[in-house]
């Protein structure tokens, strides 16, 4: 069963950065203890967008909330830096919906045009989703007010080193889903006298002019990169909400107070967002929870507070030093709880110890594939491994020790009469050998029920060491009321009773190794069951990644040919080749290197380890 991951609920945003007062970027303490608490994946929608466009209205209404995010009635900026609010996501069980609420670009009062590019850089890098916000119509002044897309190669970058190729594919697969909201919208949506989508009119708005002069690369810079870096798509229209004095008190007013279209479409614009917006993933399909997001924010703000240029490559390798290590100390440290939880020494049956154990592991190691990242080789999963195995093999042998230590318990007070009248020499006379075997087999029988019938660990082993000290050997040969012959059979028949008990030990111990490689036959089962999940998830996200890429391509392509761009088309054809050998390349499955290194962890256990070296051969065989 695998442990139930609870989301945060807040009450009202908080400020998850902004800006010191020499005005360098920081992470806010209070949004990262938010942060840390959430292990569940996140989905992030955040918005950006001229400052006095409504931004945090739209924001308010998908945490389907009236107050929240500061509206600002006035021409002054409200929202300064990235606010957050983390609420449980409408649609996706076990999901998070984490909203972020930017700092609006262009304030005049503010005039810090590099705080509104890092401002805007760090929502692209921290959402699934990035809505523009806007106000009017889609044209040439808005499109160029939305400069910041062009200044994304500057500031952000995917892979650490330099490269020749392109890029467009790499922050096309990281970077999120467009949606561009388009607030009092008042015209027809028309083109050459026909209908058409907001979407066709946005796609309409991003069609490139054909030339070479400066004033139509000018023009085209912000389209292509648009066109470049974000798939899908999506654009809403909004009527005007209500009439100008009912909007300077928005947040009072009820969706009947407000212009019935409005309410339609922004209805429409949350569903979308709500069953479109993806789960946070870094390049590959690897899944981001809320402490990784947070992690991710210190990162790229650190970079920028060092004068760097964020790179998603090396935040990949710092998020995975920082979650795996801590994924393993988590886990191993649940793992201690639950056995100390549930465990009570001595357990009835090996069995009893070895239930807890599996369900408590298997319990460790969803918290560990839960918090882990990008876990290179196995490494640290193996590492895990080895100390639950350790650490069970401790509980097993306290167990061993404490279950001895109880049946001694048991045969001192079962055989305390038999040992007392032996003391006093009772059984030292004629017929007293007699007495003696009828008195150890009471016993005996009283200890067979007081051990609740051989339930308890090592008890047949324990019993077999007391009566081999206490044969009766003496006895039977101070008893001169037994013939020759009938000494000689009783000595035969105790010798079979030796053989017996020494059998009835070794099967109980063999029942016990029996057991012992069982439980770490089930956990190497269970490593490798739940990890493959993960990677078969992570596998799955790294292919609609690039399905969704190449999709786009395609239809790129498709598009530039239709308007005559005959080299742009051929530069994105290259760049499908170029996808499509990608894909035929990661197509052996991930199956066989995980194979590979979980056998070679159970290697290690010396039960297993022939188990082990098989597992790494149908690795390398898969």
């Amino acid at each position: 069963m695998a442990p139930f991951w609870p989301t945060v609920v807040m009450e009202e945003p908080v400020c998850l950065i902004d800006s010191e007062e020499d005005g360098r970027l920081q992470v806010r303490g209070e949004a990262m203890n938010i942060l840390e608490q959430i292990q569940q994946p996140v989905v992030v929608v955040a918005v950006v967008g001229l400052y006095r466009t409504g931004k945090s209205y739209l924001m308010n209404r998908l945490a389907r909330k009236k107050t929240g995010f500061s509206l600002g009635m006035t021409i002054e900026s409200k929202t300064k830096g990235i606010w957050m609010w983390c609420i449980p996501h409408p649609v996706k069980a076990g999901h998070t919906l984490v909203l972020l609420d930017t700092e609006g670009l262009g304030d005049v009062n503010k005039g810090d045009e590099k705080h509104d590019t890092w401002i805007f850089c760090l929502a692209v890098l921290l959402s699934t989703t990035l809505v523009y916000n806007s106000i009017g119509t889609i044209d040439n002044n808005a499109i160029e007010k939305l400069h910041y897309v062009s200044e994304l190669t500057e500031h952000i970058k995917v892979k650490s080193g330099s490269s020749d190729t392109d890029e467009s594919i790499e922050f096309m697969k990281v970077f999120p889903s467009f949606v561009w909201t388009v607030r009092d919208f008042t015209l027809e949506l028309l083109l050459d006298g026909k209908s058409i989508t907001a979407d066709e009119y946005l796609e309409n708005a991003l069609k490139l002019k054909t030339g070479t002069s400066p004033k139509t690369d000018k023009y085209n810079m912000p389209r292509l990169c648009i066109r470049n870096f974000f798939s899908p798509r999506k654009c809403f229209t909004l009527e005007r909400p209500a009439s100008v004095e009912k909007m300077q008190r928005m947040e009072k007013l009820q969706d009947a107070d407000l212009d019935h279209m409005f309410v339609k479409q922004a209805d429409e614009f949350c569903d979308y967002i709500f069953n479109n917006s993806k789960p946070k993933t870094i390049t590959g399909g690897l899944g981001v929870t809320g402490r990784m997001l947070g992690s991710l924010a210190e990162t790229y703000v650190e970079a920028i507070r060092t004068g760097q240029v964020p790179c998603l490559d090396n935040a990949a390798e710092s998020l995975a030093q920082i979650q795996n290590s801590r994924a393993v100390k988590e886990a191993f440290e649940f793992y201690e709880r639950e056995m100390d939880r549930w465990v009570r020494l001595p357990t009835d049956t090996p069995q009893q110890l070895s239930d807890i154990h599996a369900v408590s592991e298997s319990q460790a190691i969803s918290i560990f594939l839960n918090g882990s990242f990008n876990d290179q080789d196995q490494k640290h999963q193996v590492e895990l491994m080895k100390r639950l195995q350790a650490h069970y093999e401790e509980w097993r042998q306290n167990n061993e020790e404490e279950s001895r230590r109880v049946c001694l318990s048991i045969i001192s007070r079962v055989f305390a009469s038999v040992e007392k009248a032996g003391r006093e020499g009772y059984y030292h006379r004629p017929g007293g050998y007699s007495d003696y075997c009828k008195a150890l087999e009471k016993a005996t029988e009283h200890y067979h029920t007081e051990r609740r019938k051989g339930l308890l660990v090592s008890s047949e082993e324990v019993l077999r060491e007391y009566l081999e000290m206490k044969s009766g050997e003496d006895i039977l040969a101070a008893d001169s009321f037994l013939t020759e012959a009938q000494q000689k059979a009783e000595a035969e028949r105790l010798h079979q009773e030796l053989l017996e008990r020494n059998r009835r030990a070794l099967e109980e111990k063999n029942l016990i190794q029996e057991q012992q490689k069982q439980d770490q036959e089930q956990s190497y089962k269970q490593n490798v069951q739940q990890l493959l999940q993960k990677i078969e998830e992570e596998r799955k996200r790294a292919v609609e990644e690039h399905e969704r890429v190449l999709d786009a391509k395609l239809k790129e392509q498709r598009d530039l040919l239709q308007q005559g761009f005959n080299e742009k088309s051929e530069e994105v054809r290259r760049e499908i080749e170029r996808l499509k050998e990608e894909r035929r390349k990661a197509e052996p499955s991930s199956a066989r290197q995980v194979m590979e290194n979980i056998g070679s962890a159970v290697s290690y256990v010396p039960v297993l380890a022939p188990f082990g070296a098989v597992i790494s051969l149908l690795g390398r065989l898969f």
